[in-house]
């Protein structure tokens, strides 16, 4: 008879270990996932949970954070951009990617998750989101109200002048918000981008034709 050899364990990997765990909490939430089901799904023992994490709060925090500040990414990214066109072009197009990331990679979008409705003792998911997206409108709004005060060359002077700033960034939020809403209802890839650089076009048009 052969003697079985026991195999080399798993090799620890945070990031893997993250998804999993997120996959769980955005399907159940936070109170509704338990430590047993995250050390299964992780292959974990509760020790290394704790080590690893901290607590299950910990691993929580971790979760919501790390795919979260994704959306904060894409607007530190796009407000770089040398004219404002470009910015436009890249908070929509880089969150409809965003937004429809391979499964293997990407636990889903948090604002339709169950962990949306949870907290623990210094994150409110909720709060923290409405944070995060009030940070990305600010930033926006601050990038187009610089576009419009130093006029800068694409941009047409005369109906730059004319142009909401706060309404501007509205919309662009409005369009970026509703791709949101259409990937969690199953829309491909490739029709949001059909839907997003129509509605960049549309922005853009504002931006340079004269007033009619």
């Amino acid at each position: 008879m052969h003697q079985r050899t026991r195999g080399r364990p798993r090799a620890f990997d945070r990031d893997r270990a993250i998804l999993e765990a997120a996959r769980l909490f955005w399907r159940r939430g936070y109170s509704g996932t338990s430590t047993r089901a995250l050390t299964e799904a992780l292959g974990l023992s509760t020790s290394s949970l704790y080590a690893a994490f901290g607590s299950k709060a910990g691993l929580f925090e971790e979760a919501v954070r790390t795919y979260a500040e994704r959306y904060r990414e894409i607007y530190q990214q796009a407000v770089a951009e040398r004219d404002l066109r470009t910015v436009v072009e890249r908070i929509l197009i880089d969150s409809v990617h965003e937004f429809t990331r391979s499964s293997d990679v990407h636990p889903g979008c948090l604002l339709s998750s169950a962990a949306m409705t949870d907290r623990t003792s210094t994150l409110d998911t909720s709060a923290y989101y409405a944070e995060l997206q009030g940070w990305n409108e600010q930033t926006l709004l601050a990038r187009v109200e610089r576009a419009i005060r130093d006029g800068e060359p694409e941009l047409d002077e005369e109906v730059a002048a004319g142009v909401d700033a706060a309404a501007l960034t509205g919309v662009v939020q409005s369009v970026v918000h509703g791709l949101s809403v259409q990937a969690n209802l199953g829309t491909a890839r490739e029709g949001l981008l059909a839907t997003a650089r129509l509605a960049h076009k549309l922005i853009c048009r504002q931006l340079t034709s004269p007033a009619s």
